[in-house]
């Protein structure tokens, strides 16, 4: 969401930014709404003023005797009445769509984000580690959780339709591992404070955030008109919602062990097989709600965050840069991590950090209290994954496979899987 008044004032640029996205000019567009509103504004105050003017004086002529004066005055005053329900008819319906066309547009990238059409054109950042050289042809970890007996898509197809898994056993028990391990390391160590929050959400949370409306398809809604959390970013940065801090409150760093409940509604014949896109996966959320000032370099310290969790667990991994044309809807600057995958022999997306600006604070007014100065300022907010856990588990699997099909435990979940060190059937 913008300000009218910095787009009025920043057309050019506005419009440039969103040419960077591939969308269309629309600073016009804006600034012709905002003038159609600001005119029905002031004929609504216009209407009110003279309304109460003219009541007082229908007091006066009646006090005077002054009948014909006073009925004359009683009449002006019931057209005003139509008058101001009129214009605030008019105000309203422009308002809303205003608000409908500001909704729909995307954030404006940093200048330091890639300009691209797709992902092609993401540029990389960083590499750490080495690959693995397997000493035989590496399996895909559904291959590996199918032989073992611990990964079963047929029955979860036959309770709940494609894109769900019912994990067993020790592999069941390793997912839970990889989500407390990811979960304490960003509390004991980087400094999120943990958060237990709801699964459900109505519209304006998800509106805050941006998944509204443009992207309802996207989520899974109930009877009750509740959504189902994309992602724990949607509560945890819900959080700011409607208030007002203190700078010395800032930065808050917050983290979710959640479930995560997604349509995949436009990703339709890819990752059919496995678990890399599913419908209901588990994820560990990092939201940082910080100042202006603060909020780049909050980017590279929530990026470094997610890598952390990779570097524990001996992944080779990549770092990339999100070109314009491949970066989410609220985002300005977006870092991808990706893990080597030996089964499939590429680089797959296992983190995601973006940097949002007030983009979505200014969809939820959340706001802060500048230790210096005066008024309030809309905080910026950031959010990533660190890490989704279902992927986490098939990197895993895939760099830790042995010929025999069995799977080593890394040294980092050792102390979650109670004295296992081994997966095997």
């Amino acid at each position: 969401m913008f300000d009218t008044k910095w787009i009025r004032e920043n057309a050019e640029a506005f419009d440039a930014g969103m040419a960077r996205r591939g969308g269309e000019a629309v600073a016009d567009k804006v600034v012709a709404l905002d003038d159609q509103r600001r005119v029905h504004v002031q004929k609504l105050q216009d209407a009110q003023s003279r309304r109460n003017v003219a009541s007082k004086e229908i007091g006066k002529a009646m006090g005077g005797g002054d009948k014909d004066l006073a009925e004359m005055l009683k009449a002006e005053v019931a057209e005003l009445k139509l008058v101001i329900q009129t214009a605030g008819d008019d105000q309203k319906r422009v308002d809303d769509e205003l608000k409908e066309l500001l909704s729909a547009i995307p954030n404006i990238p940093l200048v330091e984000t890639p300009d691209g059409a797709d992902e092609a054109d993401n540029v990389e950042v960083r590499q750490y580690g080495n690959a693995p050289q397997l000493e035989f042809a590496p399996k895909q970890h559904f291959e590996l959780g199918e032989a073992l007996g611990m990964m079963d898509f047929e029955t979860a197809a036959g309770m709940s339709g494609a894109r769900f898994v019912i994990l067993k056993g020790k592999l069941a028990r390793m997912e839970r591992a990889i989500g407390q391990f990811m979960l304490n390391l960003q509390t004991e160590q980087n400094g999120y404070t943990e958060v237990s929050p709801p699964l459900l959400v109505r519209d304006q949370a998800v509106y805050g955030t941006g998944q509204l409306p443009k992207f309802a398809e996207d989520l899974f809604k109930t009877t009750d008109g509740r959504w189902l959390i994309p992602t724990s970013e949607v509560p945890l940065t819900n959080m700011a919602r409607e208030s007002i801090v203190d700078e010395a409150d800032l930065p808050r760093r917050l983290t979710a062990l959640t479930p995560c409940f997604r349509s995949e509604a436009g990703s339709a014949g890819r990752d059919t097989r496995g678990i890399i896109r599913q419908h209901q996966f588990w994820k560990v959320e990092m939201v940082c709600l910080t100042t202006p000032e603060t909020s780049r370099q909050e980017l590279d310290r929530m990026t470094s965050c997610a890598e952390e969790v990779l570097k524990q667990l001996g992944m080779h991994y990549r770092v990339l840069a999100l070109c314009t044309g491949d970066m989410g809807f609220g985002a300005q600057l977006t870092y991808d991590v990706e893990v080597w995958l030996p089964g499939q022999e590429a680089y797959r997306e296992i983190s995601s950090c973006s940097v949002c600006g007030d983009f979505q604070a200014r969809r939820m007014d959340a706001r802060y209290r500048p230790d210096e100065g005066k008024g309030t300022r809309f905080i910026h907010t950031l959010n990533g994954s660190g890490l989704a856990v279902g992927r986490t588990l098939v990197a895993v699997m895939e760099n830790y496979q042995n010929e025999d099909g069995s799977i080593t435990v890394p040294d980092a979940l050792l102390p979650y899987m109670g004295g296992l060190t081994k997966i095997e059937a």
